[in-house]
Protein backbone atom coordinates (compact mmCIF):
# COMPACT_ATOMS: atom_id res chain seq x y z
CA UNK A 1 0.00 0.00 0.00
CA UNK A 2 1.44 3.38 -0.99
CA UNK A 3 1.65 6.24 1.47
CA UNK A 4 -0.76 8.19 -0.75
CA UNK A 5 -3.45 5.50 -0.63
CA UNK A 6 -3.06 5.03 3.11
CA UNK A 7 -3.48 8.76 3.67
CA UNK A 8 -6.69 8.82 1.60
CA UNK A 9 -8.19 5.91 3.49
CA UNK A 10 -7.10 7.02 6.96
CA UNK A 11 -8.63 10.43 6.34
CA UNK A 12 -11.90 8.77 5.35
CA UNK A 13 -11.90 6.43 8.36
CA UNK A 14 -11.31 9.38 10.73
CA UNK A 15 -14.26 11.24 9.26
CA UNK A 16 -16.51 8.24 9.94
CA UNK A 17 -15.47 7.68 13.57
CA UNK A 18 -17.82 10.10 15.30
CA UNK A 19 -20.56 10.12 12.68
CA UNK A 20 -23.82 8.20 12.17
CA UNK A 21 -21.79 6.14 9.68
CA UNK A 22 -19.32 4.81 12.26
CA UNK A 23 -20.70 1.25 11.96
CA UNK A 24 -19.35 1.18 8.40
CA UNK A 25 -15.91 0.76 9.96
CA UNK A 26 -16.91 -2.80 10.85
CA UNK A 27 -16.49 -3.84 7.22
CA UNK A 28 -14.92 -1.01 5.20
CA UNK A 29 -11.22 -1.37 6.18
CA UNK A 30 -11.14 -5.08 5.31
CA UNK A 31 -12.83 -4.36 1.98
CA UNK A 32 -10.31 -1.65 1.12
CA UNK A 33 -7.40 -3.90 2.19
CA UNK A 34 -8.65 -6.54 -0.25
CA UNK A 35 -8.90 -3.96 -3.03
CA UNK A 36 -5.35 -2.77 -2.39
CA UNK A 37 -4.01 -6.32 -2.59
CA UNK A 38 -5.87 -7.61 -5.62
CA UNK A 39 -8.12 -5.00 -7.21
CA UNK A 40 -5.90 -2.27 -8.63
CA UNK A 41 -5.83 -1.21 -12.26
CA UNK A 42 -2.54 -1.94 -14.04
CA UNK A 43 -1.88 1.78 -14.50
CA UNK A 44 -2.77 2.73 -10.93
CA UNK A 45 0.77 2.97 -9.52
CA UNK A 46 1.84 5.10 -12.50
CA UNK A 47 -1.13 7.42 -11.97
CA UNK A 48 -0.18 7.79 -8.29
CA UNK A 49 3.38 8.72 -9.24
CA UNK A 50 2.03 11.40 -11.58
CA UNK A 51 -0.25 12.70 -8.82
CA UNK A 52 2.79 13.12 -6.59
CA UNK A 53 4.36 15.35 -9.24
CA UNK A 54 1.54 17.90 -9.12
CA UNK A 55 3.04 21.14 -7.77
CA UNK A 56 1.76 22.57 -4.50
CA UNK A 57 -0.14 25.80 -4.98
CA UNK A 58 -2.13 28.23 -2.88
CA UNK A 59 -5.37 29.19 -4.62
CA UNK A 60 -6.43 32.76 -3.97
CA UNK A 61 -10.07 31.63 -3.91
CA UNK A 62 -12.25 28.57 -4.39
CA UNK A 63 -15.78 28.43 -5.78
CA UNK A 64 -17.94 25.35 -5.19
CA UNK A 65 -21.33 27.05 -5.24
CA UNK A 66 -21.57 28.01 -8.92
CA UNK A 67 -18.72 25.92 -10.39
CA UNK A 68 -15.74 23.82 -9.31
CA UNK A 69 -12.96 26.38 -9.47
CA UNK A 70 -9.68 26.50 -7.57
CA UNK A 71 -7.58 29.64 -7.87
CA UNK A 72 -6.85 31.76 -10.90
CA UNK A 73 -4.09 32.02 -13.50
CA UNK A 74 -2.62 34.91 -11.49
CA UNK A 75 -1.75 32.56 -8.62
CA UNK A 76 0.97 30.71 -10.58
CA UNK A 77 3.59 31.39 -13.25
CA UNK A 78 3.42 30.17 -16.85
CA UNK A 79 5.82 27.28 -16.28
CA UNK A 80 3.76 25.94 -13.38
CA UNK A 81 0.57 26.29 -15.42
CA UNK A 82 2.04 24.23 -18.27
CA UNK A 83 3.32 21.66 -15.78
CA UNK A 84 -0.13 21.26 -14.18
CA UNK A 85 -1.93 21.05 -17.52
CA UNK A 86 0.52 18.47 -18.84
CA UNK A 87 0.09 16.27 -15.77
CA UNK A 88 -3.70 16.58 -15.72
CA UNK A 89 -3.83 15.51 -19.37
CA UNK A 90 -2.10 12.27 -18.34
CA UNK A 91 -5.40 11.40 -16.63
CA UNK A 92 -7.53 11.61 -19.78
CA UNK A 93 -10.25 10.95 -20.69
CA UNK A 94 -12.01 13.47 -18.45
CA UNK A 95 -15.72 12.71 -18.76
CA UNK A 96 -17.53 14.61 -15.95
CA UNK A 97 -16.95 18.26 -15.11
CA UNK A 98 -15.95 20.95 -16.03
CA UNK A 99 -13.20 22.00 -13.67
CA UNK A 100 -11.19 25.22 -13.53
CA UNK A 101 -7.75 24.88 -11.91
CA UNK A 102 -5.67 28.07 -11.77
CA UNK A 103 -7.17 29.23 -15.07
CA UNK A 104 -6.82 25.83 -16.74
CA UNK A 105 -10.21 24.82 -18.13
CA UNK A 106 -10.70 21.04 -18.00
CA UNK A 107 -13.38 20.92 -20.67
CA UNK A 108 -14.90 17.53 -19.96
CA UNK A 109 -17.09 15.42 -22.26
CA UNK A 110 -20.18 16.12 -20.15
CA UNK A 111 -21.44 19.49 -19.00
CA UNK A 112 -22.22 18.05 -15.57
CA UNK A 113 -22.88 21.57 -14.32
CA UNK A 114 -25.96 21.68 -16.56
CA UNK A 115 -27.27 18.49 -15.00
CA UNK A 116 -26.62 19.89 -11.52
CA UNK A 117 -28.51 23.07 -12.37
CA UNK A 118 -31.51 20.95 -13.38
CA UNK A 119 -31.35 18.83 -10.23
CA UNK A 120 -30.55 21.17 -7.38
CA UNK A 121 -33.74 23.31 -7.37
CA UNK A 122 -35.85 20.21 -6.69
CA UNK A 123 -34.06 18.61 -3.74
CA UNK A 124 -34.16 19.30 -0.04
CA UNK A 125 -31.40 21.47 1.33
CA UNK A 126 -28.10 19.60 1.63
CA UNK A 127 -26.97 21.78 4.51
CA UNK A 128 -25.63 19.64 7.37
CA UNK A 129 -26.70 16.44 5.58
CA UNK A 130 -24.68 13.26 5.13
CA UNK A 131 -24.58 12.47 1.42
CA UNK A 132 -23.69 9.40 -0.64
CA UNK A 133 -23.03 9.75 -4.39
CA UNK A 134 -23.30 6.33 -6.08
CA UNK A 135 -21.37 6.13 -9.35
CA UNK A 136 -19.78 9.49 -8.65
CA UNK A 137 -17.42 9.58 -11.64
CA UNK A 138 -14.56 12.01 -11.10
CA UNK A 139 -16.48 13.68 -8.28
CA UNK A 140 -17.79 16.85 -9.94
CA UNK A 141 -21.19 16.65 -8.27
CA UNK A 142 -19.57 15.77 -4.93
CA UNK A 143 -17.83 19.14 -4.88
CA UNK A 144 -21.11 20.88 -5.69
CA UNK A 145 -22.80 18.94 -2.85
CA UNK A 146 -20.09 20.16 -0.48
CA UNK A 147 -20.65 23.66 -1.85
CA UNK A 148 -24.33 23.31 -0.88
CA UNK A 149 -23.31 22.79 2.75
CA UNK A 150 -23.37 18.99 3.15
CA UNK A 151 -21.77 17.90 6.43
CA UNK A 152 -19.95 15.06 4.67
CA UNK A 153 -19.91 13.66 1.14
CA UNK A 154 -18.89 10.11 0.27
CA UNK A 155 -18.59 9.10 -3.38
CA UNK A 156 -18.27 5.52 -4.55
CA UNK A 157 -17.24 4.35 -8.01
CA UNK A 158 -15.18 1.30 -9.03
CA UNK A 159 -13.46 3.13 -11.92
CA UNK A 160 -10.00 3.87 -10.59
CA UNK A 161 -9.13 6.57 -13.11
CA UNK A 162 -12.04 8.55 -11.64
CA UNK A 163 -10.46 8.11 -8.19
CA UNK A 164 -7.23 9.59 -9.51
CA UNK A 165 -9.03 12.49 -11.20
CA UNK A 166 -10.89 13.24 -7.97
CA UNK A 167 -7.65 13.43 -6.00
CA UNK A 168 -5.99 15.52 -8.69
CA UNK A 169 -8.74 18.11 -8.22
CA UNK A 170 -8.67 17.76 -4.43
CA UNK A 171 -4.92 18.45 -4.49
CA UNK A 172 -5.67 22.03 -5.57
CA UNK A 173 -8.41 22.65 -3.00
CA UNK A 174 -5.92 23.87 -0.39
CA UNK A 175 -7.98 26.78 0.85
CA UNK A 176 -9.36 27.63 4.28
CA UNK A 177 -12.87 27.80 2.84
CA UNK A 178 -12.82 24.17 1.65
CA UNK A 179 -13.65 21.38 4.13
CA UNK A 180 -11.33 18.81 2.57
CA UNK A 181 -11.79 16.46 5.53
CA UNK A 182 -15.50 16.11 4.72
CA UNK A 183 -15.29 14.76 1.16
CA UNK A 184 -14.04 11.28 0.25
CA UNK A 185 -13.98 8.87 -2.70
CA UNK A 186 -14.00 5.09 -2.23
CA UNK A 187 -13.20 2.73 -5.16
CA UNK A 188 -16.12 0.36 -4.78
CA UNK A 189 -19.64 -0.36 -5.98
CA UNK A 190 -22.81 -0.18 -3.92
CA UNK A 191 -23.04 -3.97 -4.00
CA UNK A 192 -19.94 -3.97 -1.76
CA UNK A 193 -21.62 -1.86 0.92
CA UNK A 194 -23.38 -3.15 3.99
CA UNK A 195 -26.90 -1.68 4.46
CA UNK A 196 -25.91 1.39 6.48
CA UNK A 197 -29.41 2.94 6.70
CA UNK A 198 -27.76 6.19 7.77
CA UNK A 199 -27.34 8.67 4.90
CA UNK A 200 -29.66 11.67 4.77
CA UNK A 201 -29.40 11.89 0.98
CA UNK A 202 -28.36 9.39 -1.69
CA UNK A 203 -27.65 10.43 -5.27
CA UNK A 204 -27.53 7.99 -8.18
CA UNK A 205 -27.05 9.73 -11.50
CA UNK A 206 -26.44 7.74 -14.66
CA UNK A 207 -26.20 4.25 -13.14
CA UNK A 208 -29.59 2.50 -13.11
CA UNK A 209 -29.62 1.59 -16.80
CA UNK A 210 -26.25 -0.14 -16.46
CA UNK A 211 -27.71 -2.67 -13.99
CA UNK A 212 -29.01 -6.09 -15.03
CA UNK A 213 -31.24 -6.14 -11.94
CA UNK A 214 -32.65 -2.63 -11.48
CA UNK A 215 -34.87 -3.69 -8.56
CA UNK A 216 -31.89 -4.99 -6.61
CA UNK A 217 -30.01 -1.78 -7.32
CA UNK A 218 -32.88 0.44 -6.18
CA UNK A 219 -33.15 -1.66 -3.02
CA UNK A 220 -29.42 -1.17 -2.39
CA UNK A 221 -29.92 2.59 -2.68
CA UNK A 222 -32.83 2.46 -0.23
CA UNK A 223 -30.73 0.41 2.22
CA UNK A 224 -28.22 3.26 2.52
CA UNK A 225 -30.87 5.82 3.51
CA UNK A 226 -32.18 6.54 6.96
CA UNK A 227 -35.96 6.54 7.38
CA UNK A 228 -37.30 9.62 5.62
CA UNK A 229 -34.03 10.10 3.76
CA UNK A 230 -34.08 11.44 0.21
CA UNK A 231 -33.13 9.64 -3.01
CA UNK A 232 -32.18 11.64 -6.10
CA UNK A 233 -32.25 9.31 -9.08
CA UNK A 234 -31.23 10.41 -12.57
CA UNK A 235 -31.44 7.89 -15.40
CA UNK A 236 -32.29 7.24 -19.03
CA UNK A 237 -36.02 6.90 -19.69
CA UNK A 238 -38.38 6.40 -22.62
CA UNK A 239 -41.82 7.76 -23.32
CA UNK A 240 -44.76 5.59 -22.30
CA UNK A 241 -47.14 4.51 -19.57
CA UNK A 242 -46.56 2.55 -16.35
CA UNK A 243 -46.08 -0.67 -18.33
CA UNK A 244 -43.46 0.69 -20.74
CA UNK A 245 -39.89 -0.55 -20.38
CA UNK A 246 -37.36 -0.72 -23.22
CA UNK A 247 -34.77 -3.49 -23.05
CA UNK A 248 -32.16 -2.65 -25.65
CA UNK A 249 -30.43 -5.24 -27.79
CA UNK A 250 -26.69 -5.78 -27.74
CA UNK A 251 -26.04 -2.04 -27.75
CA UNK A 252 -27.81 1.22 -27.02
CA UNK A 253 -26.06 4.34 -28.41
CA UNK A 254 -23.06 2.05 -28.86
CA UNK A 255 -22.98 1.21 -25.13
CA UNK A 256 -22.93 -2.53 -24.46
CA UNK A 257 -23.91 -2.33 -20.81
CA UNK A 258 -27.39 -0.80 -21.10
CA UNK A 259 -30.25 -2.95 -19.86
CA UNK A 260 -33.62 -1.44 -18.86
CA UNK A 261 -34.95 1.98 -19.85
CA UNK A 262 -38.33 2.49 -18.15
CA UNK A 263 -40.83 5.27 -18.66
CA UNK A 264 -41.06 7.73 -15.77
CA UNK A 265 -44.48 6.24 -14.98
CA UNK A 266 -43.02 2.73 -14.77
CA UNK A 267 -40.10 3.94 -12.68
CA UNK A 268 -42.53 5.59 -10.28
CA UNK A 269 -44.30 2.24 -9.85
CA UNK A 270 -40.96 0.49 -9.23
CA UNK A 271 -40.00 2.96 -6.52
CA UNK A 272 -43.40 2.77 -4.85
CA UNK A 273 -43.33 -1.03 -4.77
CA UNK A 274 -39.87 -0.97 -3.20
CA UNK A 275 -40.80 1.27 -0.28
CA UNK A 276 -40.42 4.86 -1.43
CA UNK A 277 -43.00 7.61 -1.05
CA UNK A 278 -43.47 11.25 -2.09
CA UNK A 279 -42.16 10.27 -5.54
CA UNK A 280 -41.76 13.24 -7.89
CA UNK A 281 -40.58 13.37 -11.50
CA UNK A 282 -38.93 16.79 -11.39
CA UNK A 283 -37.17 16.98 -14.75
CA UNK A 284 -37.21 15.26 -18.15
CA UNK A 285 -34.61 16.38 -20.65
CA UNK A 286 -33.21 15.21 -23.98
CA UNK A 287 -29.41 15.10 -23.99
CA UNK A 288 -28.10 17.59 -26.55
CA UNK A 289 -24.92 17.59 -28.60
CA UNK A 290 -23.79 20.59 -26.56
CA UNK A 291 -24.14 18.76 -23.25
CA UNK A 292 -22.20 15.62 -24.27
CA UNK A 293 -19.44 15.99 -26.83
CA UNK A 294 -15.79 15.36 -27.65
CA UNK A 295 -13.26 17.91 -26.36
CA UNK A 296 -9.51 18.30 -26.06
CA UNK A 297 -9.81 16.54 -22.69
CA UNK A 298 -11.94 13.66 -24.06
CA UNK A 299 -10.95 13.33 -27.69
CA UNK A 300 -12.61 10.07 -28.69
CA UNK A 301 -16.15 9.47 -29.96
CA UNK A 302 -19.09 11.02 -28.13
CA UNK A 303 -22.85 11.44 -28.49
CA UNK A 304 -22.97 12.73 -32.09
CA UNK A 305 -21.21 9.55 -33.22
CA UNK A 306 -23.88 7.40 -31.57
CA UNK A 307 -26.92 9.02 -33.23
CA UNK A 308 -28.23 8.61 -36.76
CA UNK A 309 -26.63 11.37 -38.89
CA UNK A 310 -29.88 11.88 -40.78
CA UNK A 311 -32.10 11.78 -37.65
CA UNK A 312 -30.54 12.68 -34.31
CA UNK A 313 -33.77 11.76 -32.52
CA UNK A 314 -32.70 8.10 -32.93
CA UNK A 315 -29.61 6.21 -31.86
CA UNK A 316 -27.63 4.49 -34.62
CA UNK A 317 -29.36 1.27 -33.56
CA UNK A 318 -32.75 2.88 -34.16
CA UNK A 319 -33.82 3.42 -30.54
CA UNK A 320 -35.09 6.75 -29.18
CA UNK A 321 -32.18 9.12 -28.54
CA UNK A 322 -31.09 9.56 -24.91
CA UNK A 323 -33.73 11.16 -22.71
CA UNK A 324 -32.94 11.60 -19.04
CA UNK A 325 -35.23 12.09 -16.08
CA UNK A 326 -34.68 13.14 -12.48
CA UNK A 327 -36.88 11.51 -9.84
CA UNK A 328 -36.85 12.52 -6.18
CA UNK A 329 -38.34 10.24 -3.50
CA UNK A 330 -38.21 9.54 0.21
CA UNK A 331 -37.69 6.28 2.06
CA UNK A 332 -40.76 5.29 4.06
Amino acid sequence: MSKLEQTWLNDCYKSLLDSPLSHWLQTLPALMDSWQRTGKHGEFDKWCRLLNKLPSTTPSSVDLSSSVTAGSSNDIDEYTSKQIEGLLKQFMPWRKGPYHIHGIHIDTEWRSDWKWDRVVPHISSLKDRSVLDVGCGSGYHMWRMLGEGASNVIGIDPTQLFLIQFHAVKHFMQHQGVRRDDIHFLPMGIEDMQPLKAFDTVFSMGVLYHRKDPMAFLTQLKDQLRKGGELILETLVVDGDENTVLMAGERYAQMRNVWFLPSTAALTVWLSRLGFENIRVVDVNHTTLDEQRSTQWMDTQSLKDFLMPEDITRTIEGYPAPQRAVIVANKK
